[in-house]
């Protein structure tokens, strides 16, 4: 879960990309970095923190040109050291920086024959340096001093065949343009669109569609499954399908959680299909517990507000702001640690005592992962005054990892996995829980886009559509997720980190 945006404009580009990541902040609050390009110079700052820390007036200045890519990064791997903060850089052939939302699956075996057989060398732990050399290696192959459309969409092709997993990425090829390509089942959300300027015609690349919007550009499409565009320093554009055998699986989680509500993510409106997660739920809590006895439906702010709101309407009860949300903390789904999760859900939020004191409360969140923010929630709730406190999420139950780029936990610290619904009840603290059914799940989504047949639901089914995904790779990641190797990592990173400054 990375945010990414490439602009080809026709005046410096620095502060729009800037604008750009800030609206992208909601994936990814560890690093940030932006790379612009003028007269094949490259000017590049990165660093751990938020955008606005990232960025000071004297990095601004220094980032000039009228092309460039940035990036906004949560560690997938536990990581939060600054080296491997994007966009990364490779000098052969012409100058290649990269940012990339994703995860490759097969990255091990490409590591090897990048060393062994590409002769590159791979200066990080991260699998997106690990994208750039094989998208460099490829692109080297052609030979040419100025490769040409043909040459890249070439690489691009070829770096299909070898990749595997989830990805989205954005390179800029120094002197000659911007290339954005999504992996050949579209795991990953990538859009691009334009604007008309004075000039002349702008094009952008980003993640989700409201950077396009906040910036005045007009949204064109989503990229479909392994394809890619190309937008020179002139500003042609060309796009090209560059894989034989693409399959249309978006990850269904963006709509749940990760994608802001005011973006269009394959044709879909986010906002519009989580009022609609909201409908589902709303008709299963009525066939379930008609006599429910609910005397008001809270959300948990922010990302189930909008299933909540909906929730409410078709149940007929009363919608109520019962959490006030500390917005300056980060968001606890990808902290690193079960300490860190729990003092900052604490931080994070604060009951309102009038909305809970003798009521029978409904509480709505957008998922369970771990179980510990919605614990420490529902015992809030029990502690202003709460005579019942019920619990429903907008998605299924989370019961395997997710391998396509979102930091989902190891199987065993997902709180639903090898639980039934009343089990993770109890540990939550619910007087009783309901999740929405898949199949509604995936009715809610594919309504906004009957074209989309399939969806990546990996971590409500742990059925993985790349189909390499078996046991021991998922027992890798479980060694390298689970929080005790996440906080040794992040231990050994403020070391580096420290030494380097």
């Amino acid at each position: 879960m990375c945010g990414i945006v490439g602009i080809v404009g026709k005046s410096n580009v620095n502060q729009a990309l800037y604008d750009a990541l800030t609206v992208l902040q909601h994936r990814g609050q560890d690093a940030a970095g932006i790379v612009t390009s003028e007269r094949g110079r490259l000017f590049l700052r990165k660093d751990n923190g938020l955008v606005r820390d990232v960025f000071q007036q004297r990095h601004m200045q220094r980032l000039v040109g009228n092309m460039g890519i940035g990036h906004v990064r949560y560690p997938t791997a536990g990581s939060s050291s600054s080296a491997e903060a994007q966009p990364f850089y490779v000098n052969s052939p012409y100058g290649i920086t990269l940012a990339h939302n994703g995860n490759l699956t097969n990255v091990e075996q490409l590591s090897r024959e990048i060393y062994e057989s590409d002769l590159r060398h791979i200066n990080t732990n991260s699998d997106s340096e690990v994208l750039l050399n094989v998208f460099a290696h490829e692109l080297a192959l052609g030979g040419k001093l100025q490769p040409s459309a043909d040459d890249i969409f070439s690489a691009v092709r070829a770096v299909h065949q070898r990749c595997r997993g989830g990805y989205a990425a954005i390179a800029m090829i120094t002197g000659y343009g911007i290339v954005g390509f999504r992996d050949p089942w579209a795991i990953r959300p990538i859009v691009y669109g334009k604007r008309e300027t004075e000039q002349g015609t702008e094009y952008m690349i980003a993640s989700e569609s409201v950077s396009l919007d906040v910036l005045g550009f007009e949204l064109i499409r989503d990229l479909a499954p392994g394809e890619a565009v190309y937008i020179n320093e002139q500003g042609e554009l060309f796009t090209r399908q560059c894989c034989d055998n693409p399959v249309y699986s978006p990850c269904i989680f963006e709509h749940v959680y990760l994608a802001r509500p005011d973006s269009m993510i394959d044709g879909v409106l986010v906002y519009k299909a989580r009022l609609r997660m909201g409908e589902k739920l709303a008709e299963k809590i009525a066939r379930e517990r008609p006599d429910h006895g609910i005397d008001v439906v809270i959300p948990i702010p922010d990302t189930s507000r909008t299933s909540a709101v909906e929730l409410a309407n078709h149940l007929g009860v009363k919608f109520r702001e019962g959490f006030v949300k500390n917005r300056y903390i980060g968001r606890t789904f990808i902290m690193p640690g079960q300490a860190a999760r729990k003092k900052s859900v604490r931080q994070k939020l604060n009951a309102i005592e009038l909305e809970f004191r003798g009521k029978n409360v409904l509480l709505v969140d957008d998922s369970i992962v771990r179980g510990t923010t919605c614990k420490q929630i529902i015992q809030m709730a029990r502690e202003a005054g709460a005579n019942k406190v019920y619990f429903c999420s907008a998605a299924p139950a989370v019961r395997y990892p997710n391998v396509y780029g979102i930091d989902m936990p190891s199987a065993h610290e997902l709180i639903a996995h090898d639980r039934t619904t009343e089990e993770v009840a109890e540990l939550i603290g619910a007087d009783w829980l309901v999740y929405q059914d898949l199949e509604d799940l995936v009715e809610t989504v594919r309504e906004g886009n009957p074209q989309i047949e399939n969806f990546d639901c990996s971590v409500f089914t742990g059925e993985y559509v790349t189909g390499d995904v078996d046991g021991t790779y998922l027992d890798k990641i479980e060694q390298a997720r689970n929080d005790s190797a996440k906080v040794q990592k992040q231990s050994v990173s403020e070391i580096i980190d420290l030494h380097n400054n």
